[in-house]
């Protein structure tokens, strides 16, 4: 993979890292209910669920692009067009806060684990997020398994860093979502509909 189109992955995992999501309130609400370590678990789980979740999107991509390389095309920009329309979704969103998640989390580190897994995993738009979004970075005359652990890596690495910061500073991020939490959904929201356009016109 170039190193530039590396880069732009980061930049737009760090997006996606930061938008509104079931993980970042997971992360937010287990950091104020149970103090950082214990949320490094649920933390973990996410990370994991992800991994797992990119690898059934990649290498499910991978056996299309097997049949034909046309595929690739196909799918960058139906998912250009599905970026845009989550975009205008985050956009519209109301601001998130501790308040909005009611469900009270087991103690334990493995229910914490679990629950930062199947945040994860079981959420349809995160699996058609990365349906949409991976085919702009893959090469299909590269090794699919070599751009898995890239990234999968880079995108954990990113996830985990910014669900910690969030799970440790919870109490004042809540307080300053309640205020500006719109306005940042908007910033969020337009960086999708950004990366949605230009993407597909990469050559």
């Amino acid at each position: 993979m170039a190193f530039e189109t590396w880069l732009i992955y980061l930049l737009a995992a760090i997006g996606l890292s930061l938008s509104p999501g079931p993980n970042g309130l997971l992360a937010l609400t287990h950091g104020a209910l149970h103090g950082r370590r214990m949320t490094l678990y649920t933390i973990l789980g996410s990370c994991i669920g992800f991994i797992i979740v990119i690898a059934l999107s990649m290498f499910g991509i991978g056996a299309l692009l097997n049949a034909s390389l046309a595929w690739l095309t196909v799918l960058k920009w139906i998912g250009g067009a599905y970026l845009v329309w989550l975009g205008i979704q985050v956009w519209r969103s109301p601001p998130i806060g501790i308040t909005d998640y009611t469900a009270v989390a087991s103690r334990s580190p493995g229910s914490l684990f679990r629950q930062g897994a199947l945040a994860a995993i079981s959420n349809p738009k995160v699996i058609l997020f990365f349906a949409a979004f991976l085919p702009q970075f893959i090469d299909p005359s590269r090794s699919l398994l070599v751009q898995f652990v890239v990234l999968a890596g880079t995108f954990a690495i990113v996830e985990c860093s910014i669900e910690l910061v969030v799970a440790s500073l919870a109490n004042r991020i809540s307080k300053w979502l309640t205020k500006v939490g719109r306005r940042f959904n908007q910033g969020c929201g337009a960086a999708f509909i950004a990366i949605g356009v230009a993407l597909p016109l990469r050559s």
